[in-house]
């Protein structure tokens, strides 16, 4: 490793997994660094009504705003660059190089999130904003009460969306974008048994009209829902770990011990990088769990060195 100062941790990413994990480490009196791209997923989102402590709902831009506002009390000051390179020394410490910078740390934090998969429409982040495009029936199910709805998908996932979606509204339609759907028959029987009806026809656009998203084919028809919930999957921001060897999953999430540690000693992970329900409340959770467990290591280590110093 280069000869560089070492820091106790370092939080790659700054949504909310990464403020919290920072919030604690900082709390604890750790030195720290948190480097963020700017592309947090939670950004995006219009109003969260089921975050705790928000009774009358918070957007997801303003909820990263008191995260970052209630961390800088502590000195947590987040740098903006992208961490483009990460490696694991020989002695345990990791060297991480963000905006031409290197800096070396004893743990290190992924919270780098995902990526949903949307189709390229014009304006997309706009109806996203506006509730028309929605990607999480478990976050806004219960705003789509009795309302019409549709879910966008090939997959078992989409199925087991649409089937998820039903809960809340009985007007819920299946939307295939084109093709056949890619599922077992038993899926396809729940379908029909729900009386979920299924669209085949090539989806070509897609665009908020009034108070409602059109969905445009390419038979020349078109349909129009109150929200279309996006089940085309999504990437993990795990690329950054591919030299490590780290466990992921198939999908390329980072599998965690119950201290939100990986494979790797010393790497840590949080938040929707990880296999784990992908909330704000589930992330903001491994993020705490994940910080005292490095506090707790931390901490051991500098015992062993004061006992071995008395006994020196």
């Amino acid at each position: 490793m280069t000869d560089i100062d070492t820091l106790d941790c370092i939080v790659i990413g700054a949504g909310p997994a990464g403020l919290t994990a920072a919030l604690y480490l900082a709390r604890f009196r750790r030195r720290i660094a948190v480097f963020d791209a700017g592309a947090s997923r939670a950004a995006l989102i219009p109003v969260s009504r089921n975050f705790p402590g928000f009774p009358d709902g918070i957007s997801g831009k303003a909820l990263l705003q008191v995260l970052a506002t209630q961390a800088g009390r502590y000195g947590v000051a987040v740098t903006a660059a992208q961490v483009t390179h990460l490696e694991r020394g020989g002695d345990g410490t990791f060297l991480v190089v963000a905006g031409g910078e290197q800096l070396r740390a004893r743990y290190v934090i992924m919270a780098t999130g995902s990526v949903d998969s949307a189709p390229e429409w014009p304006n997309a982040e706009d109806a996203v904003r506006g509730g028309y495009l929605r990607y999480c029936p478990v976050c806004d199910g219960f705003e789509v009460i009795d309302r019409k709805v549709a879910v966008l998908g090939r997959g078992e996932h989409a199925v087991r969306e649409a089937l998820f979606v039903q809960h809340f509204t009985r007007d819920v339609t299946l939307l295939t974008g084109g093709g056949e759907l890619q599922v077992g028959e038993d899926s396809r029987q729940m379908l029909a048994d729900a009386e979920v009806p299924v669209v085949m026809s090539p989806l070509c656009a897609g665009r908020a009209e009034g108070e409602q998203f059109v969905c445009s084919f390419a038979d020349g028809s078109c349909l129009g829902f109150d929200s279309l919930y996006l089940a085309l999957g999504c990437s993990m921001r795990s690329e950054l770990v591919e030299p490590l060897d780290v466990r992921r999953t198939e999908e390329g999430e980072l599998v965690v011990d119950s201290h939100m540690q990986t494979s790797v000693p010393g790497l840590y992970a949080v938040g929707d990088v990880v296999l784990a329900l992908s909330q704000m409340t589930v992330a903001v959770g491994q993020a705490a769990i994940a910080a005292t467990a490095i506090h707790n290591r931390l901490r051991d280590a500098e015992l062993r060195e004061i006992r071995a110093r008395r006994s020196g």
